[in-house]
């Protein structure tokens, strides 16, 4: 399993929508809003990072009201 944290900005009174849209989406398995320069954080699972890297490209980017994003994507430990 891959997993990918995305980081994103939303536009000004968008917060609610987008939380109800990121939750809605296939492969997205937490969502939390946070406080400091982003406002949201995505946590995405898929089988292979190609596929994490797909929902993020073409389903979490395109929602409207989300300004800006930062993909953060795991490394294994040891």
């Amino acid at each position: 399993m891959e997993t990918i944290y995305l980081l994103c900005e939303t536009d000004v009174g968008q917060l609610e929508g987008v939380l109800k849209r990121l939750r809605s989406v296939p492969g997205v398995t937490e969502v939390q809003a946070v406080t400091g320069p982003f406002d949201v954080i995505v946590k995405v699972e898929a089988g292979q990072i190609n596929q994490a890297l797909d929902i993020v490209v073409h389903r979490i980017r395109k929602i409207p009201g989300i300004k800006a994003t930062e993909t953060l994507v795991t490394v294994a430990s040891g």
